[in-house]
């Protein structure tokens, strides 16, 4: 089933209060340290929503996509920027990229739902398209880490209404076959180093989500990752909505 694209893609920004302030407020800051880049290269842009941002701190930017629909749909919105250049892929290759042509490598809301042979055949492309030195955020699922908890064994029938009552949470189509340290595994054997990693709460309770900070490392001996656990990521959230209605007069609908 296709899914609905009448918002394209904004109303997963809403527990922050807009795409604008979940991209000033929470993505850009952990980002900040890889931008500007002259070549970036975004996986799973969808329709643009974090393409209309990153577009403006480059000289080239792919956006590469395994949907029709994404593809052209980003080709529309972007017809008029010449430097960025939108792909259909099979959702597993590059080929379309260069060689040691990219800076910086982004995906964010997409690479949470894969399974981990997905993601592994992307660090494996990636090994050769990012530039020695060039470093990567990819926003992946860390949902493999409670996949075997109690929580997860509650039958789908009784875990429903205590989701509702907001006793349980629940994990958001994250995929169960994908954790940080297997993330973690996976750049080391296809060349790559996780330099930061950051695990977060999302829409609930426990951390079934990682940021992924990461370089093309040809250091024989790489230091070891920076991990953070952060349960306060939708306290950030709310704490940014606040913000943004403040600043923007912006309410529960849209601005006033």
């Amino acid at each position: 089933m296709k899914y609905d694209w009448t918002q394209a893609g904004e109303e997963w920004s809403a527990p922050w209060g807009s795409s604008s302030a979940q991209w000033f407020g929470a993505i850009f800051p952990r980002i900040r340290e890889c931008l500007p880049a002259d070549t970036i290269l975004e996986i799973a842009p969808g329709f643009g929503r974090w393409t209309h941002y990153l577009k403006d701190y480059c000289k080239e930017l792919w956006a590469v996509d395994r949907s029709s629909q994404c593809v052209e749909a980003c080709r529309r919105r972007f017809a008029s920027e010449r430097h960025v250049h939108c792909h259909l892929n099979d959702g597993r290759s590059l080929a379309m990229i260069p060689d040691a042509s990219v800076d910086f490598v982004f995906s964010f809301d997409s690479f949470v739902h894969p399974n981990s042979d997905v993601i592994e055949a992307y660090l494996r492309e990636l090994r050769t398209k990012l530039k020695p030195g060039a470093m990567g955020f990819i926003h992946h699922s860390n949902f493999g880490e409670y996949a075997g908890s109690l929580r997860e064994r509650v039958p789908a029938a009784m875990a429903k209404p205590l989701i509702k009552l907001k006793i349980l949470d629940w994990a958001h189509h994250r995929n169960p076959d994908m954790t940080a340290a297997l993330f973690r595994v996976l750049c080391e054997k296809h060349g790559l180093r996780c330099i930061r990693q950051e695990l977060v709460n999302w829409r609930g309770r426990r951390l079934i989500d990682c940021f992924s900070l990461f370089e093309r490392s040809e250091a024989s001996e790489p230091k070891p990752t920076e991990l953070i656990r952060n349960p306060n990521f939708m306290r950030e959230a709310a704490r940014i909505r606040r913000q943004w209605r403040k600043a923007t007069g912006a309410w529960r609908g849209g601005p006033k």
